[in-house]
């Protein structure tokens, strides 16, 4: 049984015959409970860290700023890595790009417009410069790329470990930045009796596997999809895949809103649009070096810088603390543009 599972999971010759006889419809629907299951597996991750963390004493922001973000760009991560492995370049780094739009753009752009979102000004003054950052690192990495070198520019492998080790710099500042928080009045750590450490260690390992068999799943059908469109891969990364991988953000969102505690939704989003640049696209290149198409300089690098800036000057202009519904509608109005570009004129070709 176990020899199957792994034949399933590993055989990818097995799966793109599979996605091939399946209709267009079928794999829409399957693509739409992978997401389910992806997002499911983050969710009982993030369940796992939580209580592990709890049972540790580990300040709360922590898990916020650091492990909760982990979590729920695991599903990129996986993907990604997965994709550079089958040779897929575009989906790899599209997804990892596209995440970070999505994030931004579409899920803090909404909950911004529904809702007001409070400004943390201990993290968005810190992470929110990481955030920044480590984006327009890569930027400027893949541009010297593109000039110095002849043909295609190649994210190596130097790239992906060099984005790891920033990660590894980033989760350690991070924790320290906690350690110097003022904690929230009335923060109630929980007791820790409750998380008991065989029930977390047990959610974290399900967890990571139902996130790799659902990007297992979602890889050969995008990529069928994609064929069977005549849309480039990194089209569908950019926008349905990575949609569907950063719905783990969204819950995060919705249900911090709804728990009212706004402010570890803005905590998230910006903590997992580091992981997404240093994490996702960092671990993709050391597993195979990624090349980047030309449609990523005229297109999908420039309208996440377009976003990620937007968004910081909103926090320098921001002096009262919250953020504006207009701001999010400008944020979500770029995503939406993004998208429908990309469909209506086909940009996303990675033939330019």
């Amino acid at each position: 049984m176990a020899h199957e599972i792994f034949r399933w999971l590993g055989d990818e010759a097995l799966l793109q015959g599979l996605a091939r006889d399946f209709s267009t419809i079928t794999l829409l629907i399957v693509i739409a409970v992978s997401n389910l299951v992806l997002s499911k597996g983050a969710d009982w991750m993030i369940d796992g860290v939580v209580r592990l963390a709890l049972r540790t004493g580990l300040p709360r922001i922590v898990i916020g700023a650091t492990i909760v973000s982990l979590g729920t760009t695991m599903p990129e991560a996986v993907v990604s890595v997965m994709a550079a492995w089958m040779g897929n370049p575009g989906l790899a780094l599209g997804n990892g790009v596209g995440s970070i739009i999505a994030d931004t753009g579409l899920i803090f752009g909404l909950a911004c417009v529904l809702g007001s979102m409070p400004m943390n000004r201990f993290i968005l003054n810190r992470t929110g410069w990481v955030q920044v950052g480590a984006a327009t690192l890569l930027v400027v990495i893949s541009l010297i790329l593109l000039v110095t070198t002849k043909g295609q520019p190649v994210l190596g492998r130097w790239v992906g470990f060099l984005f790891l080790f920033l990660l590894a710099g980033y989760m350690y500042i991070t924790y320290v930045w906690a350690k110097q928080a003022v904690p929230t009045e009335g923060e109630n750590q929980g007791d820790p009796s409750s998380a008991g450490l065989g029930i977390s260690f047990l959610l974290i390992v399900g967890g990571l596997f139902l996130v790799v068999l659902g990007a297992r799943v979602v890889i050969p059908c995008a990529s069928e999809i994609a064929h069977r469109m005549g849309v480039p891969e990194d089209v569908i990364a950019a926008t349905m895949v990575a949609f569907g991988t950063s719905l783990p953000e969204l819950i995060t969102a919705v249900s911090a809103i709804r728990k009212g505690h706004p402010e570890i939704a803005v905590g998230n989003v910006v903590g997992a649009d580091v992981l997404n640049c240093l994490f996702v696209v960092g671990a993709a290149a050391a597993a195979r070096p990624l090349e980047i198409p030309p449609n990523f300089f005229t297109f999908h690098f420039p309208a996440m810088l377009i976003i990620l800036f937007s968004f910081r000057i909103f926090i320098a202009v921001n002096k009262d603390g919250w953020f504006k519904r207009g701001q999010g509608a400008w944020l979500l109005g770029i995503y939406l543009v993004y998208v429908v570009t990309q469909y209506t004129l086909n940009i996303g070709s990675t033939h330019g």
